[in-house]
């Protein structure tokens, strides 16, 4: 299975490739990547999870990679929990945001997970490096956003949900809110 995971991470950074971060600092998308699939390993995911974690963005972010593409090349397991972390991109922003809460609650164990990460690593994102264009008011908006998807996940293990409160701790700190 590890191979599945080292595919997983080439075909993640292949596909996000000249993919920058929405920061000043504008770093590689990447970057996100890692953070997530590190998230994942360090509380217990196993293999189809560290896969999903490296994958979770590519049919949302990346022209031409398709929900089918992923489950053609790394099979359903991991396509299915991919498809639970994918927004519909045709819906509004605030839609998309609002729906990222409701479906919360019925996200499986490897999908929490990886939403979990992903939202610990965006929160640490914004703090570190204020996307381009984004108050303070706007950066508070998100932190109190991604608190909400995280509060309605199935339970999670309790060091990643630590984990997750210290990184909102932290960009309140930096936020001065």
């Amino acid at each position: 299975m590890p191979d599945l995971i080292a595919r997983a991470e080439a075909f993640a950074r292949q596909a996000h490739a000249g993919q920058t971060r929405k920061g000043a600092a504008s770093e590689p998308y990447v970057i996100h990547l890692e953070e997530v699939a590190g998230f994942v390993r360090r509380h217990g995911g196993d293999e189809i999870a560290l896969a999903a974690a490296w994958l979770h963005d590519t049919v949302e972010d990346c022209d031409g990679v398709t929900a089918r593409d992923i489950a053609r090349v790394f099979g359903a397991a991991v396509a299915a929990v991919v498809a639970e972390l994918t927004d519909d991109k045709a819906l509004a922003k605030a839609e998309r945001k609002r729906l990222q809460i409701v479906h919360a609650a019925s996200k499986s164990p490897r999908a929490a997970l990886v939403k979990l990460g992903d939202k610990t690593s965006n929160v640490r994102s914004v703090a570190a490096s204020r996307p381009v264009g984004w108050s303070l008011d706007r950066c508070c908006a998100y932190v109190d956003w991604a608190e909400a998807v995280v509060a309605a996940l199935p339970e999670a293990p309790e060091a990643a949900q630590v984990e997750f409160l210290a990184a909102v701790a932290a960009a309140r700190r930096t936020f001065g809110s």
